[in-house]
């Protein structure tokens, strides 16, 4: 008879062989005769989680909560949102204002260019800060909504001012805030003046280079409303070291475009629930 030597200290315990692989539990969703409804509603409860990323069952019960409510309707696994659902995006659309739907894009353009961003409106003869979201400090004064700075030496102003039809843009060149000269560098003659906002007009961007604050160069690009109207202007404000006007297009202008498109975006889908202004 074959002795069998004694565990040693430390020495693992016997293991059961693995069991085999493969759907062979009783317990398993995917058997039995109703296996192929169950995946199926199992699949459609995935796709309510993605994004979420909630527990499949947790979606699944919202879902059945929002059936027993009357915005969706459950057709086998399946589930389709019924007219009554747009009550639950009417309050929070109510409450929305300009600054609150560009701000997350303001944040996520500062955050792709590593500059100051910012979106103003045209208000008399300056631009007003409506939203900003600021990086590293370049300017000797302290921006916040609210902030005035005059229009025609500014690259948000200029673009607010070339969005006007040529009859208010004529009116507003004639007069005496063209004058003021924030900087040496400032144009504050009406007839150049016009000339560069039909340029603005045509490239759909300005850039102004020191003619608010020496060593301040911004660039911005016009916000529209769903009739084409300019009704704010977006734009990012480095230091004008910082590489010459090319670069400063190269590098800002595809971000600032992209990110006035988003803005346009939302402001149509909020504007289709209500009027929504930009002040």
């Amino acid at each position: 008879m074959r002795r069998t030597a004694p565990d040693r200290p430390g020495a693992s315990p016997s293991r059961p062989p693995p069991r085999p692989s493969g759907p062979s539990s009783a317990a398993s969703p995917s058997c039995g005769p109703s296996a192929g409804p169950r995946r199926r509603a199992g699949r459609d409860a995935l796709r309510a989680r993605r994004g979420r990323r909630l527990a499949r069952a947790t979606a699944r019960r919202a879902l059945l909560t929002l059936a027993h409510l009357g915005y969706v309707a459950a057709d086998g696994g399946r589930f389709r949102p019924l007219p009554r659902i747009l009550e639950l995006g009417h309050a929070p659309l109510g409450e929305l204002t300009f600054a609150d739907l560009a701000g997350p894009h303001l944040r996520a353009l500062a955050g792709r260019v590593g500059a100051s961003a910012s979106v103003a409106v045209l208000d008399g003869p300056d631009i007003r800060y409506v939203a900003r979201v600021p990086t590293v400090r370049i300017m000797s004064v302290d921006i916040t909504v609210g902030t005035r700075f005059p229009a025609h030496a500014t690259s948000m102003g200029r673009v607010l001012l070339a969005g006007l039809d040529p009859r208010a843009r004529a009116a507003w060149l004639a007069g005496e805030a063209v004058t003021r000269a924030p900087t040496r560098r400032t144009v504050t003659s009406a007839t150049a003046l016009a000339g560069l906002l039909d340029r603005v007009a045509e490239d759909g961007h300005a850039l102004v280079d020191q003619e608010l604050e020496e060593g301040l160069r911004s660039l911005a690009v016009p916000v529209r409303d769903g009739r084409g109207r300019v009704v704010a202007a977006l734009n990012v404000a480095t230091h004008a070291g910082r590489g010459g006007a090319q670069e400063t297009r190269r590098d800002f202008l595809p971000a600032l475009r992209e990110t006035a498109a988003r803005v346009e975006a939302d402001l149509r889908t909020a504007s289709a629930h209500r009027a929504l202004g930009t002040g």
